[in-house]
């Protein structure tokens, strides 16, 4: 028989192990960061790469080695996501900053808060809007231009061009982006639904585009084909779900395989909401101070808006302590002439503006 002694050794390296699976799988995609390292950029010659690519699930480890190709792709629609993120933010005390770290937003996504529902969101469109794009320029050999979706031509155009095939480009998203989702529990459950909102936006965003045909452009006759919107169209729109989204309760449910954690409306008098929504279960910081728990900068020294009265307004993004001004001269061209034919000429002045920061 084991003794005592020998016993508890055995149940507190079980203990410390499973912490430290706990800790080796956070809430949010440490493969981010693949985003802003530049260990991509040849991932197409050296798969051996993929295994240098941090916090892979062995899915998507497997999924980088069996469709390497298209793994640049992955890392642009990150970094297209994260560019837009920091657009959508770049008024609020929030304004989606990186890190030069793994976990390249710091522990501000630890929390199901309504910021980490907008980038697990706008990365997983960016990995399929990028995967999408690829395919039809061309650049993998995996995928190409989506012939499904055509239906019966209109009056004075016909099919045409390379429709971008955005189903095959959500499903690299979905198979990748969803693969270390696969826990039990009620962030995993809000990563999954936020991913897919992402990743409908692109399918309720596709529109007809058009090219004209005829003599001295007469379009005499079009050729269409189905195109993604520009990034910036599914950035508005995953901003306005995130000024909407829906706030969430967490319920335990015993099923076969143990305890499963689910999500339902807090609120019952309001709809609940739909697959495009996004959802989100913990209260955000408020942000105005550094605070290395939450992951906050603070708004010290961030440029406000004097005039306005919305959050990027000088009363609203300095939390009430007030601002600074000061006087920035700038560059600019002026005076600007058009000589026939065919150029512009332009004096170079220097302005004076007014910047105010937080204090």
């Amino acid at each position: 028989m084991f003794s005592e002694t020998f016993l508890r050794m055995i149940y507190l390296g079980c203990f410390l192990f499973l912490c430290g699976l706990t800790h080796a799988i956070p809430s949010y995609p440490i493969w981010w960061s693949l985003a802003v390292g530049h260990q991509y950029s040849s991932l197409g010659s050296q798969p051996i790469l993929c295994g240098s690519i941090p916090g892979l699930v062995p899915k998507q480890l497997r999924f980088c080695r069996n469709y390497v190709e298209i793994m640049p792709s992955v890392a642009e629609g990150v970094k297209i996501g994260i560019q837009e993120c920091q657009h959508q933010f770049r008024g609020r005390r929030w304004n989606c900053t990186t890190i030069n770290d793994k976990a390249i937003f710091g522990p501000v996504l630890d929390k199901a808060t309504r910021e980490s529902a907008f980038v697990h969101a706008i990365a997983s469109a960016g990995v399929a809007f990028a995967v999408t794009r690829s395919c039809a320029e061309g650049s993998a050999t995996i995928c190409g231009c989506d012939t499904r979706h055509k239906g019966p031509p209109g009056e004075g155009w016909k099919w045409g061009g390379c429709s971008e095939d955005v189903e095959f480009g959500s499903m690299v998203s979905r198979e990748f982006a969803d693969a270390r989702e696969n826990r039990p529990d009620a962030r995993s459950a809000m990563n999954r639904h936020n991913n897919e909102a992402g990743r409908t936006s692109l399918n309720d965003n596709m529109f007809l585009k058009c090219k004209c045909h005829g003599l001295s452009g007469s379009c005499e006759v079009k050729t269409c084909w189905w195109s993604q919107p520009d990034f910036r169209v599914i950035g508005d729109y995953m901003k306005d779900k995130y000024d909407s989204a829906s706030e969430m309760v967490v319920e335990k449910h015993k099923e076969s395989r143990g305890w499963v954690e689910t999500l339902r409306s807090k609120y019952n008098f309001f709809k609940p909401p739909t697959e495009r929504d996004l959802v989100y279960y913990e209260s955000s910081p408020n942000f105005c101070e550094p605070n290395p728990e939450t992951g906050s900068f603070g708004t010290r020294d961030r440029t406000c808006n004097l005039t306005s009265h919305g959050i990027d307004g000088c009363d609203l993004l300095c939390c009430g302590r007030g601002h600074n001004t000061q006087a920035e001269k700038r560059k600019e061209k002026c005076h600007c002439i058009f000589h026939w034919c065919c150029y512009v000429s332009c004096q170079e002045c220097v302005r004076v503006y007014d910047v105010h920061t937080c204090k």
